[in-house]
């Protein structure tokens, strides 16, 4: 007897699927994100990618005061009825962890999206996802861009009065910020993992 094709059981109901069906929907990929209704299945993950995220996941959980925040990593982030993207990595608040069975956080619990640029997501890295993250209010966004096998990370700010991102800088080699809180990355630490 034939399996049938995964995808055959993810027809959308009308209107769109929601934050919420993600969490009953069997059998979807692992990272599978909801983007304006939509189900998004991401490709796999490049080495670039990978050294990109340990790099910033182990200098954000060294530098992000513990009694206050918390870093996370492949946890999908509830901006509305039908947006939960999976940002790369997330800083949320030390409070925002319910128990160990969550599977999202809520956007007032995240402080920093992080999204490393993958070949399959430019749009969607660059322009649709820091566009709703702003409209949910998440603080502050960072965009990272290989550039000839470096990072480049564009950083951003939540301008409250538009509820868009300004950006505050591009940082190539050294990442060096005081907000959302001190840190000090070097960037061309890539190259060690």
């Amino acid at each position: 007897m034939s399996a049938e094709p995964v995808y055959e059981g993810f027809r959308p109901p009308p209107g769109g699927f929601t934050a919420d069906d993600l969490d009953r929907i069997p059998g979807l990929p692992p990272h599978t994100e909801l983007i304006d209704g939509s189900l998004v299945f991401v490709s796999p993950q490049k080495l670039f990618h990978m050294k990109v995220l340990r790099l910033l996941e182990q200098a954000l959980a060294l530098a992000a005061p513990t009694d206050r925040f918390r870093v996370r990593r492949e946890m999908s982030v509830v901006l509305g009825p039908q947006q939960r993207p999976e940002p790369d990595l997330i800083v949320v608040h030390a409070d925002a962890d319910v128990d160990n069975d969550q599977t999202w956080y809520p956007a007032d619990a995240v402080v920093l999206a992080v999204e490393v640029v993958s070949p399959d997501s430019v749009l969607r890295d660059r322009e649709r996802k820091p566009q709703i993250y702003a409209q949910a209010g998440i603080p502050h966004f960072w965009r990272v861009e290989d550039t000839s096998g470096q990072p480049t990370v564009y950083v951003h700010a939540l301008a409250a009065s538009s509820r868009a991102y300004r950006p505050t800088g591009i940082f190539h080699g050294r990442l060096k910020l005081s907000e959302p809180f001190e840190l000090d990355i070097d960037l061309t630490g890539i190259d060690r993992l």
